[in-house]
């Protein structure tokens, strides 16, 4: 346990025409510092989570987050990069910043502009996140990709729709009370489970309720080492444990339907921090598509191969749940802005531990675990959130 969470910001995710990359890092980057009660001097450090593949004409934009305060200006500034897991890859560079004891305090922000590109673009950027000697013609972008994941898991253990329809209802549900979430409509578990004009079939079996949204948004949370933490007089919310596994990038060179990175990153997180996945109060996890989800149960270890679907059927992934999971919505519901949504994550979580959280509160909630992906269970991070007061 070297840092803890002090301060948040996150904005609402959607189509936001009249924000840019500059404009939504700004502003969570100043709503972060305001709700930890520091100043932009007290900064030693700044991480930023930026995907771009072509969505922003501007690169090189670890500096942008300077333009928030002028007393920004000569601190170290980072841009870094795992496709969808960007925004846990810049948590855990800031978390190492203070491990090392270069930094007490450091700003994280992750961010992403995505609707202002053409459908046809958005599909060829994301694709950018597979293996293009194996992926790169396959139809229907990302989605496609997930789409033959989905094929083969139905083709090996029977179909599921049920099951993905119950992830889809599920997080829906959830995402109606949460204020930042970019589809706040619970729809239903008929209206994800049949295929119609409005919900049409995108890849393989999976519809458009499956595939979790294009987004523009921002996020930030603000790191300080322990001691730095304890003199702040915040609500604090440690890092119990995190753990990266990064795994091969052709899905031919591995099991795609067991998700091997995501299962050891938990049994590294877990066996850090010393607790098993029943400890945990509730968990985020990386929804891009409902099979993601899915295989997430079972390389965690809610289930054995094959029997997420079980999960579903008992209850125990609702929010009433033994395991809550994605109660903020998930990507599903919220959004998946993707530099920003590893950092979201955090910060959801850590407004789940501190109380704060409103309509999306897990009662008496202590310990959180998150698990954000990039790729198809390539990159891999989880984190152990804590609540220490």
């Amino acid at each position: 346990m070297t840092a803890c969470i002090v301060g948040l910001a996150h904005t609402p995710f959607g189509k936001h025409d009249a924000e840019s990359v500059e404009s939504l890092i700004v502003r969570v980057a100043r709503d972060a510092l305001n709700d930890a009660g520091i100043a932009a001097g007290d900064v030693d450090e700044i991480v930023l989570g930026h995907f771009n593949a072509g969505f922003s004409p501007q690169d090189f934009t670890a500096a942008l987050v300077l333009q928030a305060d002028p007393a920004f200006r000569f601190k170290p500034a980072t841009r870094v990069e795992n496709a969808c897991a960007t925004g846990s890859a810049a948590v855990q560079q800031g978390l190492k910043a203070i491990a090392a004891k270069n930094a007490r305090i450091v700003l994280v922000v992750g961010v992403e502009q995505m609707t202002r590109t053409a459908p046809a673009e958005i599909g060829k950027n994301l694709l950018k996140a597979s293996y293009l000697p194996e992926d790169g013609k396959i139809k229907a972008g990302f989605a496609g990709v997930f789409g033959k994941i989905a094929d083969c898991y139905f083709q090996k253990y029977g179909d599921q729709s049920d099951a993905l329809a119950r992830i889809a209802a599920k997080n829906h549900r959830n995402g109606v009370d949460n204020p930042y979430a970019q589809l706040r409509k619970d729809l239903g578990f008929d209206f994800c489970r049949t295929e119609s004009e409005k919900n049409p079939r995108v890849a393989g079996p999976l519809k458009r309720t499956d595939c979790s949204l294009v987004s523009d948004g921002a996020a930030a949370i603000v790191l300080a080492d322990i001691d730095t933490a304890m003199k702040l007089g915040r609500p604090l919310v440690a890092f119990r444990a995190t753990a990266h596994a990064q795994d091969f990038l052709p899905m031919s060179k591995r099991d795609i339907l067991r998700f091997e990175g995501c299962g050891i990153a938990w049994q590294r997180a877990l066996s850090q921090a010393g607790i098993t996945l029943g400890d945990l109060s509730f968990a985020e996890t990386h929804d891009c598509f409902t099979i993601a989800e899915l295989i997430e149960y079972e390389a965690m270890g809610l289930a054995k191969p094959g029997q997420g679907a079980r999960v579903l059927e008992e209850g125990i992934t609702e929010k009433t749940g033994q395991l809550p999971v994605n109660p903020s919505g998930g990507l599903k519901a919220k959004g998946h802005p993707i530099g920003a949504t590893g950092v979201s994550m955090h910060a959801l979580s850590a407004l789940q531990l501190r109380g704060d959280a409103g309509g999306m509160q897990i009662k008496d909630a202590k310990l959180g675990g998150i698990f954000n992906m990039g790729g198809t269970a390539v990159a891999n991070y989880v984190s152990i959130l804590e609540r220490l007061r």
